[in-house]
C-alpha cells in the first residue's frame, strides 16, 4: 500500500470514530501529565502544543490559550506551573532531532 492509499483510508474513517479516538487521546494525556511535552516531541514529534495548534488549523474558533486549555482540562500556566519540568539538554537534542523527521509528515 502506497502513502496515498493510506492516507486515502484515514479520510475515509467516519468523523464520529475519529473523534472519539481524538478525544481519548486527549483524556489520556491530561490523565498523563507525567509524559513531558519536551519528551513527547523528543519521541513523536508533536505534543500538547501541538494539538492544539492542530484543531485551531482545523477550525476551532478559540485563541491559542483557549485551545491549550482545552487540550490540557485546564490555563496552560496552571499546568506548567503543576506538572512540567525543566527541559535537559538531552531532551532538547532528541526533540530538536525529532523535529527534523516532520518535514511533510503533516
Amino acid at each position: 500500500m502506497n502513502k496515498k492509499d493510506e492516507l486515502d483510508a484515514l479520510d475515509a474513517l467516519d468523523d464520529a470514530i475519529a473523534a472519539a479516538a481524538f478525544r481519548r487521546l486527549v483524556r489520556h494525556l491530561r490523565h498523563r501529565h507525567d509524559a513531558q511535552n519536551i519528551d513527547l516531541m523528543g519521541l513523536a514529534g508533536f505534543c500538547r502544543n501541538c494539538l492544539s495548534d492542530w484543531i485551531r488549523d482545523a477550525g476551532y474558533e478559540g485563541d491559542k490559550a483557549a485551545a491549550r486549555a482545552l487540550i490540557r482540562g485546564m490555563p496552560a500556566d496552571e499546568w506548567k506551573a503543576k506538572y512540567q519540568t525543566e527541559a535537559t539538554p538531552e531532551q532538547l537534542a532528541r526533540m530538536d532531532e525529532s523535529l527534523k523527521r516532520n518535514a511533510g509528515g503533516h
